[in-house]
Formats: structure tokens, C-alpha cells, sequence
């Protein structure tokens, strides 16, 4: 049984690092979360155990509890950091969607670049998560996986460990099962749904373009559904077969429908002041435990209300 001579919160300091001890105290049945503390914790007094509450230093599914009275149901994961509270997670650009001790699933905001740059070292999505992992230790370390256009928005994954970054990266296109995205695109779809299917370029000025020559460019394969649209702008679901730089982008161009904001490709108008893409659903197989992983977020609210008739 786990024992901390302290009931006080640490947080990790300047100078030196006291390692974290986290013990993990499964639901059998439905209780309420001080109930099962008390059980959990048998040579811990019941004031301990509040100040454990009331310092951040309990989780119930990776989220920090203080609601001595939470209910839990079978099935939950119960986590008591008997050295440090756990960080409590906030940034308004960059949401966590799922972690554990291999991977983070993000949504990000749009106009935040994935990795940073000579420009932008920091400010980026993977430099929030890399100081967030360091607080609890500063030896943790986080990986990029894949990236998104710094304009889109949506679902991300990133590696906490060089095993799960290796796995995934090496066997990508076999354990990323599905990857949607919605995006608003300009005019009315001549198709309600279809295929685009070429072979992309980068020029020397990084701008990317399609060829039907095999010998000059990559393979993309994008598919496209039409969700509504206002006959000025559609909402359009695309599902990517490859997943290649800007592909969407210049599918959408290709087929005359350029992405809302998108002037890069072709847009003429901006009316949600953003490149209006989402990465909505991400779908893949856990690199460690061989899980089916599978996430979603809404469709931005402002994508429904432009192309709605």
C-alpha cells in the first residue's frame, strides 16, 4: 500500500525533482468517489485523504476530481498522485481529447502551427504539450506523429514515448483506420459525391499543385460528400485515402471549389475570416495496446451556418 509521509500537494521544484508516485485504484461497482477512496486506502486517514481531494492530486479517468461526493461507475480508473497534483490541463487554442501514458489526442485551434519553425519556435501546439508533460516530469518528452496545416483545425495525435512515435509512424497507413474532414467549400458541388484522384507536386515556392504524371508527384486520393450547402458555399465531408501536404486543399481547387479562405488555392472570399477545414474524426489502432481509438468533435458552428439554406 502506498505510503507519502506528506498530504500536501508538491509541485516539482526548482533546482531538484521528487518522482512522481501514482497508484491506480480500479471501479468494480457504481460508488461515489470518497466511499471507494476510504476502501482503496485502508492506512489513510479520512483528512488525508480530502487534502488529496482538495489539492488535485485524484483522477477519475485521467481527469482531476475534487467532488468528494462523484459519482463512479464500473469500469473507471481511479488515480491517487500521492507526491504532486496533477496538472489541470487549460489553453484556449489546444483542447486534450484523450491520454494516456503513450499518446495525446488534441483538438487544435486553427491559426496554431503544429511544430514550430525558425520564426515560431514556441506558441506551437507540440511546445503546449511538451511544457505540459514536463511539469509532472522534466524528463518527459513528447513526439510529433502528423501534423495539420496551421489554418485547420481539429484532431491530432501525438507520441509520449519513442515506441508509440516509431510504431505509428512506420506502419501509418495500416493503423490510422479513418480520417475525416469537413470543410467549407465555395459555390455548389457539380457531384453530391466523388473521387479526385491525381499525382502532387511542390514547386520550388512550397506551393502544391497536381500532375497526372506518376514520375513527377506523389499518389493523392481524396473522397468527397456534400453535407448542405447554400448553393453560394458547401459543406463538404472528405475522407482521405492518402494523406499528403495541402491535399485537400488542392483537390477542392481542382474541382472548381476552392475552401472557404483559402486564397493560396483559388478562394475569393473569406466570411468566417479562417481557412475553413476541420479535421473532424480520427480513427486508429493504439500503437501499444492494439485498441481501437476512435474520436470525433462537432462540426464548427459557423460551417453550418454559412451553407445552410
Amino acid at each position: 500500500m502506498p505510503r507519502n509521509s506528506s498530504s500536501r500537494s508538491q509541485r516539482p521544484r526548482r533546482g531538484g525533482f521528487a518522482p512522481e508516485v501514482v497508484k491506480e485504484y480500479p471501479v468494480t461497482a457504481p460508488t461515489k468517489l470518497m466511499e471507494h477512496l476510504i476502501a482503496s486506502l485502508p492506512d489513510r486517514k479520512r483528512t488525508t485523504i480530502k487534502q488529496f481531494l482538495a489539492h488535485n492530486q485524484v483522477a477519475v479517468n485521467g481527469k482531476p476530481i475534487r467532488q468528494f461526493d462523484h459519482e463512479l461507475a464500473e469500469g473507471d480508473s481511479v488515480k491517487v498522485n500521492f507526491t504532486h497534483e496533477f496538472k489541470v490541463f487549460y489553453n484556449r487554442r489546444l483542447k486534450i481529447v484523450y491520454e494516456d501514458e503513450h499518446i495525446i489526442v488534441v483538438n487544435k485551434g486553427y491559426g496554431l502551427l503544429s511544430m514550430g519553425n525558425d520564426k515560431t519556435p514556441d506558441g506551437t501546439a507540440y511546445s503546449i504539450l511538451r511544457d505540459y508533460v514536463k511539469w509532472s516530469d522534466p524528463r518527459n518528452k513528447i513526439f510529433i506523429v502528423h501534423r495539420l496545416d496551421r489554418d485547420t483545425s481539429g484532431l491530432m495525435m501525438f507520441a509520449k514515448t519513442m515506441e508509440a512515435k516509431e510504431r505509428m509512424q512506420h506502419n501509418w497507413n495500416n493503423m490510422v483506420l479513418n480520417r475525416t474532414y469537413v470543410a467549407v467549400c465555395e459555390g455548389q458541388m457539380e457531384e453530391e459525391s466523388g473521387t479526385v484522384r491525381s499525382y502532387l507536386v511542390e514547386n520550388s515556392q512550397f506551393e502544391v499543385y497536381s500532375t497526372e504524371d506518376p514520375e513527377q508527384g506523389q499518389l493523392a486520393v481524396t473522397r468527397y460528400r456534400t453535407l448542405q450547402s447554400s448553393g453560394k458555399f458547401s459543406l463538404v465531408e472528405l475522407e482521405l485515402d492518402t494523406g499528403r501536404k495541402n491535399q485537400i486543399r488542392v483537390h477542392m481547387s481542382d474541382l472548381g471549389h476552392p475552401i472557404s479562405g483559402d486564397r493560396k488555392y483559388g478562394a475569393v472570399a473569406s466570411p468566417l475570416h479562417r481557412l475553413a477545414l476541420h479535421a473532424r474524426t480520427l480513427r486508429f489502432v493504439h500503437p501499444v495496446s492494439g485498441e481501437l481509438m476512435d474520436f470525433s468533435t462537432p462540426i464548427p458552428g459557423g460551417f453550418r451556418k454559412i451553407t445552410s439554406r
